[in-house]
C-alpha cells in the first residue's frame, strides 16, 4: 500500500461502523506517521465540564469564560489522562505539535495556564485518545472503514460539536445520510 500521511486530517466514521467507540465519530489525526496514527474524537462530550475535570485534578480555576466549556472522550486509550487540542502552539512541558498553528498537549501546564489566564484561547479538552499501530489505519482505509478530509481549524474550534461531523462531510461534498452501509471495490 502507497506511504499516506493524514497527520491534521480528520477521519470520518463510516455508517458501517459498529465499534460503539468510533461509530459516528469525527477523529482528529494528531500524528500519522510510519509507527502508527494517533487522534482524538471531536464530537463525543461527556457528561464533564471543564471547571468540574480541573477541581478533580486540584488545578484552581480562576477564568471564568471557559468553565461550561465541555470535556470529551477522546478515544479509548488512556482514558484516565487528559489532552488538550489548541491554537496557538505556545511553550508547554509536553505539547505535539500538529501543524504551524495547532498543538495537542497532556501536561497539567497548559490546563493551568487555561485556568488562570484563559490561555490559550482555542482549545478543546479530552480524556482519552484514538491510536492506531503500524499499518493499522491504513487497514481500515482499504476496508472502508473511515472517509478522510484535510482538517478545518473552524470546525474543530469554532463549531458546537453537534455540527462538526456533518461540517466535515459538507466539506467533502457529502451528506451523511446518503452514505450506503456497503462499500463497493474495483
Amino acid at each position: 500500500m502507497q506511504s499516506i500521511n493524514l497527520t491534521d486530517h480528520f477521519l470520518i466514521a463510516m455508517p458501517a461502523m459498529d465499534d460503539p467507540y468510533f461509530s459516528k465519530s469525527l477523529i482528529y489525526i494528531a500524528e500519522h506517521n510510519e509507527q502508527g496514527a494517533l487522534g482524538i474524537i471531536v464530537n463525543r462530550p461527556i457528561d464533564m465540564s471543564l471547571a468540574t475535570l480541573l477541581e478533580k485534578i486540584d488545578v484552581p480555576f480562576e477564568h471564568p469564560d471557559f468553565a461550561k466549556l465541555p470535556v470529551f472522550f477522546g478515544g479509548p486509550v488512556q482514558t484516565d489522562r487528559g489532552f488538550v487540542l489548541h491554537r496557538p502552539i505556545g511553550e508547554w512541558q509536553s505539547t505535539l505539535v500538529v501543524n504551524q498553528d495547532v498543538g495537542l498537549t497532556s501536561s497539567r501546564d497548559v490546563l493551568q495556564a487555561v485556568a488562570r489566564e484563559g490561555r490559550p484561547r482555542e482549545i478543546m479538552v479530552t480524556l482519552g485518545y484514538s491510536g492506531w499501530g503500524a499499518g493499522q489505519l491504513e487497514h481500515e482505509l482499504a476496508e472502508n472503514a473511515w472517509l478522510t478530509v484535510p482538517a478545518d481549524p473552524h470546525i474543530l474550534f469554532d463549531l458546537p460539536y453537534e455540527e462538526r461531523l456533518p461540517s466535515a462531510m459538507e466539506s467533502l461534498g457529502i451528506d451523511f445520510t446518503n452514505l450506503a452501509l456497503q462499500a463497493g471495490h474495483a
